[in-house]
């Protein structure tokens, strides 16, 4: 379910499914020959907690961490963290700014599809620190399915062409809070039992 907040900044509504808490797995597979990798950067699952919130201002604050898993599913390492933010225009075109951990600061832009949840973005610059590693830009591609947050992420190199990277399904959060707010909102006449609720 697509929740409006009340204090969404109208030229966000467009944006509201990203909005919330999300968890879940992908697979890593890094960019790139032996010699240009971090230690750690073998190919992995991983698990991921990313954050989309807003403050009422024209702009949804994304946080992104993830970290190793192993063979059992338990957290290894840190992997990756990003912090950004999002906006969207009249036109549904989505601009995106992000820094990450390793020295990257990324422009993005993109564009929402006509009639479905799903974000196209492509790098426009980026901007990279002494300490890291070769990165010349990248896609990614979001979209929202059967109420779930998924995406795949594309990445290039001086050396390597663009190809996939990282790809992620994420589950929605949900808090007690929005559990009662939910329960508050249900209408009065709910049938007693679950077989008429789907007649």
């Amino acid at each position: 379910m697509i929740e409006i907040p009340s204090d969404l900044h109208k030229d966000l509504v467009p944006l509201a499914f990203l909005l919330g808490n999300w968890v879940g797995a992908g697979v890593h597979a890094p960019v790139g020959d032996s010699n240009e990798r971090s230690p750690g950067s073998e190919k992995c699952n991983f698990g991921q907690e990313v954050a989309f919130t807003h403050d009422g201002r024209d702009f949804l604050e994304y946080r992104s961490h993830t970290w190793v898993l192993d063979n059992d599913g338990n957290k290894v390492r840190p992997l990756e963290s990003e912090h950004g933010f999002w906006r969207i225009d009249a036109d549904r075109k989505v601009e995106v700014t992000m820094v990450r951990d390793d020295g990257v600061v990324e422009i993005w832009y993109g564009e929402l599809a006509d009639k479905k949840p799903q974000i196209d973005l492509v790098t426009d610059a980026v901007a990279r620190t002494a300490a890291s590693g070769p990165y010349t830009g990248g896609k990614r591609l979001y979209g929202y399915v059967k109420s779930d947050l998924m995406w795949v992420g594309e990445k290039q190199t001086p050396e390597v062409e663009l190809r996939p990277y990282m790809s992620a399904h994420l589950k929605k959060v949900v808090t007690p809070e929005e559990v009662e707010r939910w329960a508050k909102a249900l209408p009065d006449d709910m049938p007693d039992d679950g077989i008429a609720f789907f007649k």
